[in-house]
């Protein structure tokens, strides 16, 4: 398991990333295509809340599991990131 500090050390060197491209080739370089597709999933099931879609049509239209959209629905609520990048 990773620590806070290999965290911090992944969100320092994203934070460095200068233009779209030099993160899209990041994260392709990092993530394999499940977890990129995870991750745009749950980004897209994101704004879909955040729009006032509902669990059903988000689910239909992504295919996310209820369970994660559980999840993602608490950090719109209460998080820092969706909401403010969103």
């Amino acid at each position: 398991m990773c620590s806070n500090t290999d965290h911090n050390e992944l969100f320092t060197v994203i934070s460095k990333l200068a233009t779209e491209s030099e993160v899209e080739n990041f994260f392709i370089d990092l993530c394999s295509q499940s977890e990129l597709d995870a991750m745009t999933q749950r980004l897209k099931s994101a704004k879909m809340l955040l729009n006032g879609e509902t669990y059903e049509n988000i689910i239909k239209e992504t295919g996310i599991s209820s369970a994660t959209l559980s999840r993602i629905s608490k950090c719109v609520k209460q998080g820092k990131g969706y909401s403010k990048h969103l």
